[in-house]
């Protein structure tokens, strides 16, 4: 037995990165069949600033695809719409955050009444 090489369930690092370009590839091009370009064009720009939000907005703009729910490609107007949605959901399930107000005290040599 100790000349068996042993099968271990992980994978080689080569082999992720390849599966995960793969399905980073597959991901631009089902956005790039969805979305119009204008569309894409601001769903870089949001990708630029919050990465975050824009991977959100792609799993969103996938499942709505694999579920049939989009006809037609997506239109910048649409894009706005949903990211309106997608705020108000968000405004929703999360509490307003408190916000600071700060009252500076006046310095006794602020006196202008000479």
């Amino acid at each position: 037995m100790e000349g068996i090489p042993q099968q271990t369930t992980q994978r080689n690092p080569e082999e992720e990165a390849a599966k995960r370009a793969q399905e980073e590839e597959m991901r631009r091009d089902v956005m790039a069949t969805v979305l119009e370009a204008a569309a894409r064009e601001r769903l870089s720009r949001i990708s630029l600033v919050s990465p975050e939000r824009s991977k959100q907005i792609e799993a969103l703009l996938l499942r709505m695809v694999q579920s049939g729910q989009l006809r037609g490609r997506v239109s910048e107007n649409q894009l706005i719409d949903l990211l309106e949605q997608m705020e108000d959901a968000g405004e929703k399930s999360q509490p307003k955050k408190s916000t600071i107000v700060f009252q500076r005290r006046k310095d006794p040599d602020d006196d202008f009444d000479f």
